[in-house]
C-alpha cells in the first residue's frame, strides 16, 4: 500500500520532498507491531486532543511522553483525548490507518515538541501501518512554518527504570508529601489513610496460618458474609468448572469443585476487594476492575497448569496473585483522587505508553508499588506481596 492519498495531497500542495522507508508488520498484532516500530525509530506520531472549542493536533517523537498540562499551559485550553471511536471516524474519512504525523492535517491547530525539530533527519508516521515518511530537516522545517513550537514532552526511558536505589516505602512517603504538600514523619498506613481490613479478611488470614483448620472452618468463616457467600457459590457453579449438578452450599463448593485452597484464596481476594472503592472512571478502554481481576487469575491458573507439576506453585496462592493483581489501580484511585483523574486523562493521551511511565511521571511511585506495599502492611503472604511488586519484571528471579 502507498502513502496515502490525502497525505500525498497535503505534501504535494507544500511542494515538500520526501522518502518512504517500509516497515516490516506483524499481521497478528497490526496496532501493537506499529506503535512499537514508531517508538524503536523515535519516529514522529501524533495525537487529537480537543475540548469545547474544537480540536487540536500534537506532534511529539514516540520514545516521548506527552505532557497534558504543558500543552493546555500553552493554549490556556483544557484539551484531553479525543476518544477512540472519534479518531476511528476521521481515520475512515481520510482513508487512514493512524494520524499521520503532519501540521495542518484537516486544517488543525497544530504543536510540535521541540525535540523534533533539532533532528537533521526524520521519521513520520505517515497514516499507514506499512510506511514510514523520512525527511531531512530543511523538509520537514518547510512543512512546520504555520506550527506552533513548544516543549510539550518528555523522554520515555528514565520514567521505565524501576529504580531499587531507594525502598518502596520511602517512595511511596515522597509520592504522598508532593500530593499533600505536608512534611510530617508518619508510618505509611496512617499517611495513606487507607481502610482497615474488615473483619472477614482478618479471619481468613488467621485460619491460613491455623495448622488444624478444616472445611467447616473456612465455610463458617464465608457463610457470615452473604455476598461473598454468594459470589463464591457462583463461581463454583460457572460453566468454566463444570461441576455436576447444583451447587447448594458454601460446602459443596469446597468438596466437590473448588477445593479449599482455592476457596480461601479466592475469599481472601473478594473480601479485600471490598475494601476499596472501584472507581467510576478510567482510561478509554479500559476493562472494568473485577472483569479484568477474574481474567488474569484465571489466566494465571491455566499458566500453573502448564508448568510441572514438581514445580508447580499453590493453585490457589497463584488465584489470589491473579486476583489482586491490579489492587494498586484502586489505591491509586482512593488516595489521591486528583491525580487519579490525571492519569486517566493523561494515560488516553499516550496509549503506546506503559502504565508505570505515567504514574512515575505524575506521582513518582507505581500501582504496583502502592499494592505490594499495602499487602505488606495487611500481613498477605510474601509470595503475593513479590508477585505484585514483580509482576511487571521480566528479569526478576
Amino acid at each position: 500500500m502507498s502513502v496515502p492519498t490525502s497525505v500525498q495531497s497535503l505534501l504535494n500542495k507544500q511542494n515538500v520532498h520526501y522518502q518512504v522507508s517500509e516497515v516490516p508488520v506483524n499481521e497478528n498484532e497490526r496496532a501493537l507491531w506499529h506503535d512499537q516500530h514508531l517508538r524503536t525509530m523515535s519516529a514522529a506520531k501524533s495525537v487529537i486532543l480537543q475540548d469545547g472549542k474544537g480540536r487540536v493536533q500534537v506532534i511529539f517523537s514516540a520514545d516521548r511522553l506527552l505532557d497534558l498540562k504543558a500543552v493546555n499551559r500553552q493554549l490556556s485550553r483544557e484539551l484531553h483525548a479525543a476518544k477512540p471511536e472519534d479518531i476511528q471516524k476521521f481515520c475512515v474519512s481520510h482513508n487512514l490507518q493512524s494520524i499521520p504525523a503532519l501540521p495542518k492535517l484537516a486544517g488543525l491547530l497544530t504543536l510540535i515538541d521541540r525535540s523534533l525539530v533539532e533532528r537533521n533527519e526524520l521519521l513520520a508516521d505517515s497514516g499507514d501501518d506499512k510506511q514510514l515518511l523520512r525527511f531531512s530537516r530543511e523538509e520537514f522545517q518547510q512543512i512546520i512554518d504555520d506550527a506552533t513550537i513548544c516543549d510539550i514532552a518528555v523522554p520515555l526511558e528514565p520514567l521505565e527504570i524501576d529504580d531499587t536505589s531507594s525502598s518502596d516505602s520511602d517512595q511511596i512517603l515522597g509520592a504522598v508529601r508532593n500530593f499533600t504538600q505536608l512534611r510530617v514523619k508518619q508510618r505509611l498506613e496512617e499517611t495513606l489513610e487507607l481502610p482497615p481490613l474488615s473483619d472477614t479478611a482478618q479471619r481468613i488470614i488467621k485460619l491460613r496460618v491455623n495448622p488444624n483448620a478444616d472445611i467447616s472452618d473456612l465455610a463458617q468463616i464465608v457463610e457470615t458474609d452473604p455476598s461473598l457467600a454468594a459470589q463464591v457459590v457462583s463461581w463454583a457453579a460457572s460453566p468454566y468448572y463444570s461441576a455436576p449438578g447444583k451447587i447448594k452450599s458454601i460446602h459443596d463448593a469446597i468438596v466437590r469443585v473448588l477445593g479449599f485452597d482455592m476457596v480461601l484464596n479466592l475469599a481472601l481476594g473478594l473480601s479485600l476487594g471490598k475494601a476499596m472503592t472501584i472507581p467510576k472512571e478510567g482510561p478509554h478502554g479500559a476493562l472494568p476492575y473485577w472483569q479484568q481481576a477474574v481474567y488474569m487469575a484465571a489466566t494465571i491458573e491455566g499458566l500453573v497448569t502448564a508448568i510441572p507439576r514438581d514445580h508447580r506453585p499453590s493453585f490457589g496462592m497463584a488465584y489470589l496473585c491473579g486476583l489482586l493483581h491490579n489492587f494498586g489501580y484502586l489505591i491509586l484511585a482512593e488516595v489521591f483522587p486528583p491525580y487519579f483523574h490525571n492519569y486517566c486523562e493523561l494515560a488516553d493521551t499516550n496509549p503506546h505508553v506503559d502504565h508505570q511511565a505515567v504514574e512515575r511521571h505524575l506521582l513518582g511511585v507505581t500501582r504496583e508499588q502502592l499494592g505490594a506495599a499495602l499487602m505488606s502492611l495487611w500481613s498477605m503472604p510474601e509470595e503475593v506481596v513479590v508477585g505484585l511488586r514483580q509482576q511487571c519484571n521480566p528479569h526478576y528471579q
